[in-house]
């Protein structure tokens, strides 16, 4: 119990000292509040908005924002082309982006932590045979080899987060990569080694929580790259299928009637904006507060 107690006890000096640098950051904050507001507005939107964004009504198609002439309370958003209401579909589509952000970052992390550190720890041939399968993944334009899987593969959520995810392993890979060259130099890396600590202890004891910082800050900041990548193929056509409402294919359909109904691609790119900057401005906190040489600053 006392050894559990000894080796717990520095992790959460460390937390708590991480919690402080973070709190003194004031882009952290505002952009962690701003998210926060999204993920629970996204998460409890049928109960304070209990509207079906699936539902037609043509008979109330482009009905304008509640305050402009002609609109009307029920819609306050307004209504598509097909009388759907624009804030159910809003805030239905927050559910789609955010998942689909989370959920491929947490993919292309787990793949490419265990493939960055394999490489870096183990060198040699395992190196060069990741890193130049990482090459052939670089050198294919991003947003090119996720419509030429998805042309195969179909459209589908769960097509589109895994090809998202597998596609964007290699930023992980190379990033941690480069932090275990520089680790496993270090003295106390040397030590376990001279001692005899198996590799696997080594990797998961000494190196991996050491790049666990660079790691939240890209994982971060690459969450808000994945949702506009989402948006953009769901406005070409290659995202989450129809029905399902997505800030990309409210962008998509809406922007035929852009000059008649300014709110079918305005609220949908305010939506889109202010999620990006919330997320850069919590990155941004994250990498001051975790940076050494930015402390105290």
């Amino acid at each position: 119990m006392t050894i559990i107690i000894d080796e717990i006890a520095p992790r959460l000096r460390l937390l708590n000292e991480t919690l402080r640098e973070v709190a003194r950051r004031p882009s952290a904050l505002v952009g962690g509040a701003m998210l926060i507001i999204i993920v629970l507005t996204s998460l409890s939107f049928p109960a304070v908005y209990n509207v079906n964004p699936l539902s037609q009504d043509l008979m109330a198609r482009f009905t304008p924002p509640a305050w402009q002439e002609g609109g009307t309370v029920a819609h306050l958003l307004g209504t598509d082309n097909l009388g759907r209401d624009i804030l159910a579909r809003l805030l239905h589509g927050s559910r789609i982006s955010l998942l689909v952000g989370f959920a491929a970052v947490a993919l292309a992390a787990l793949a490419g932590i265990i493939l960055g550190l394999i490489s870096g720890y183990y060198g040699g041939r395992i190196d060069n045979i990741i890193m130049r399968i990482a090459d052939i993944f670089m050198a294919y334009p991003f947003m090119l080899l996720t419509i030429s899987i998805i042309a195969v593969l179909g459209t589908s959520l769960f097509n589109l987060i895994l090809v998202l995810g597998l596609s964007d392993w290699v930023t992980y890979a190379r990033t941690i990569r480069g932090s275990v060259l520089s680790l496993k130099e270090k003295e106390f890396v040397e030590a376990s080694r001279a001692i005899g600590t198996p590799h696997r202890t080594i990797i998961t004891r000494h190196i991996l929580p050491n790049v666990i910082s660079p790691l939240l800050i890209l994982g971060t900041l690459r969450v808000a790259n994945i949702i506009i990548w989402e948006s953009g193929l769901s406005f070409l056509g290659m995202g989450v299928p129809p029905p399902m409402a997505t800030w990309g294919r409210m962008l998509a359909d809406g922007r035929i009637y852009i000059t008649d109904a300014w709110w079918l691609v305005t609220f949908p790119g305010i939506a889109i904006m202010i999620t990006i900057l919330s997320i850069n401005l919590l990155g941004d906190g994250l990498r001051d507060a975790l940076d050494p040489r930015l402390r105290n600053i």
